[in-house]
C-alpha cells in the first residue's frame, strides 16, 4: 500500500461542483472539506474521497464564507 495521501487529487477538484448548485468548489486543506460559498455548505472529505452528499454536509456560519 502507499503513503496516506492528503488531501484530494487536483484534477478531481477541477471536475467537482457542489450537488446543490452545481456551483464551484473551494478546498480548504486545514479542514479537510470542500467548501461551497453559493450554499454556504462544507462537504467533507474522508481518507483522501469527497462525500458529496448534502446530507453530509456542514452549514457554514457567516465567519467562514466570503462576502
Amino acid at each position: 500500500m502507499g503513503e496516506a495521501k492528503a488531501g484530494v487529487d487536483p484534477k478531481l477538484l477541477e471536475i467537482l461542483v457542489c450537488p446543490l448548485t452545481k456551483g464551484p468548489l473551494r478546498f480548504d486543506k486545514e479542514r479537510q472539506e470542500l467548501i461551497s460559498e453559493q450554499a454556504k455548505l462544507a462537504y467533507p472529505i474522508r481518507d483522501g474521497i469527497p462525500i458529496m452528499l448534502v446530507d453530509e454536509a456542514r452549514a457554514l456560519d457567516e465567519s467562514e464564507t466570503k462576502a
